[in-house]
């Protein structure tokens, strides 16, 4: 008898018919009781096992963590919390579980100790809860892009460029760590590598989704991408994934149209196929908040602040409006913040974010217009700017909570500017010899955005610690499972 989804069984428009389900124990008590699930949904099946006719050798390998498969009658249930039970007539034990060993025990775990336990952690309701809307957003992302008719595209992983210009990358290399072939002045000799030349893994797959969007007019990358940064923040991994969409004859206003419609369909989407994981999570968040001081904790309950976002505009803000509010506020005239907020041409700080979205503005807010020196090379110069406080069409998303969560800008089409830039920043241009060439042949205006995924999932699950909405974590000393 082929087995049934929980999720399904407890969807149920008929009962009294003999149904199959296979799942893991979270709970057995009174020799009786068994709380079943098997990740389709975060609501276990109450299976009632008919102890008087069960072994008790079987009975004593009903412990939390087994695999089971029961057959029984799915009827109503006398119990509250539960609409159907499995009235159970065989029981089959499939994978015994240690109960004194196995450490998902039915009780609340540290984050630190779930991540300490990363292959397991998501037989917890909370990190089954994570997983399943993380999966639901995934599709989320590819369905929005589809539906509009852009072109998905496979950026490599493995590069020669580095687009951010950060430096901070993985090196990929097939030389020996002893002997290492060098050239005559002591450097490391990679033409003799596997690929001829230095390579890395990618932090972005920007350059190569640009010339992909000057012939298919629009198109998405979705993949990951690395830092070799070393940064142990809640906001940081070494490896994680990025949406970066392109859109040639998109101004920078097109772009930023682009991003809001964007975050708002993928959240809506969330909200409307992951309820239950959702009030989950915030009953989750609820209790989380209850240990913090008053003044930390959300103004928003987590379903609200996602209707929040999706019911208001995003404030559009520029760079030298920002500031002006930053340099006037009371933190930064009490020197609140750990960053104090001078003069013009500062990059700006989360903490800087959060209370322009937060406190000043009280709503999602996208910031445009910086300041070129503190922005990549590949970012378009604004014309007629003040010489010294030159601009570029960039632009972030900041959310609540979160800060940044997208950054963006309308991209230098004009080949002379380009290579200006590149030289002034010491870029090679024979290394980028592809990139320019976009701009040498029928270049025209594009823009284009990068979402770190576990931002977004982040947002919408109200974790607060990045590490918690990847499966498995790679961070500074930590590549384990």
């Amino acid at each position: 008898m082929r087995h049934t989804k929980v999720k399904d069984l407890l969807n149920s428009t008929t009962t009294l018919h003999e149904v199959n389900a296979k799942g893991w124990v979270r709970t057995f008590r009174n020799n009786q009781f068994i709380a079943l699930n098997d990740g389709s949904t975060i609501n276990n099946i109450q299976c009632v096992v008919d102890f008087e006719n069960t072994p008790d050798e079987t009975l004593r390998r009903i412990t939390t963590g087994a695999a089971v498969s029961v057959t029984g009658t799915l009827v109503e249930s006398k119990g509250a919390g539960q609409k159907f039970e499995i009235q159970v007539t065989k029981l089959e034990i499939l994978g015994d579980s240690d109960a004194e060993k196995f450490p998902m025990q039915p009780k609340k775990h540290s984050l630190e100790f779930l991540r300490e336990n990363a292959h397991l952690r998501v037989r917890t309701n909370a990190f089954g809860a994570i997983m399943r809307v993380r999966s639901v957003l995934s599709f989320a992302v590819h369905s929005y892009f589809q539906e509009k008719g852009f072109v998905y595209v496979n950026t490599p992983i493995i590069t020669g460029s580095d687009a951010e210009g950060a430096g901070e990358m993985f090196k990929v290399t097939a030389l020996p760590f002893d002997g290492t072939p060098r050239t005559e002045d002591g450097k490391v000799n990679y033409k003799e590598d596997f690929f001829g030349k230095e390579t890395n893994l990618t932090v972005s797959g920007q350059l190569e989704g640009e010339t992909f969007a000057m012939a298919l007019g629009q198109i998405y990358t979705f993949g990951p991408t690395f830092r070799a940064e070393n940064s142990n923040t809640s906001r940081h991994l070494a490896e994680f994934w990025m949406i970066e969409p392109e859109v040639a004859f998109n101004d920078l206003n097109d772009n930023m149209d682009l991003a809001e419609d964007f975050i708002q369909y993928v959240i809506k989407y969330a909200l409307d196929k992951c309820p239950e994981d959702l009030k989950f999570l915030e009953g989750r968040l609820l209790e989380e908040e209850k240990s913090k001081p008053q003044a930390e904790r959300s103004e928003m309950a987590l379903l609200e602040k996602l209707n929040f976002v999706l019911e208001n505009n995003f404030k559009r803000v520029s760079y030298t409006e920002a500031i002006d509010i930053l340099r006037d506020s009371t933190p930064n005239k009490k020197k609140k913040f750990n960053y104090i907020i001078n003069e013009w041409g500062a990059d700006l700080q989360s903490e800087h974010e959060r209370y322009l979205v937060e406190k000043h503005f009280k709503c999602p807010v996208i910031l445009f217009d910086y300041p070129a020196n503190i922005k990549a090379f590949y970012m378009r110069l604004n014309d007629n700017t003040e010489p010294g406080k030159e601009t570029v069409r960039a632009m972030d998303i900041l959310f609540p909570g979160i800060g940044e969560i997208v950054g963006g800008s309308q991209r230098e089409e004009r080949f002379d500017v380009l290579v200006e830039k590149m030289k002034a920043l010491g870029i090679d241009e024979e290394e980028l010899w592809w990139y320019l060439d976009t701009r040498r042949f029928g270049s025209a205006v594009h823009s284009g955005f990068g979402l770190g995924f576990e931002r977004l999932v982040l947002f919408v699950t109200g974790m607060t610690n990045i590490r918690d909405v990847i499966p498995f974590p790679r961070t500074p000393m930590n590549a384990e499972f």
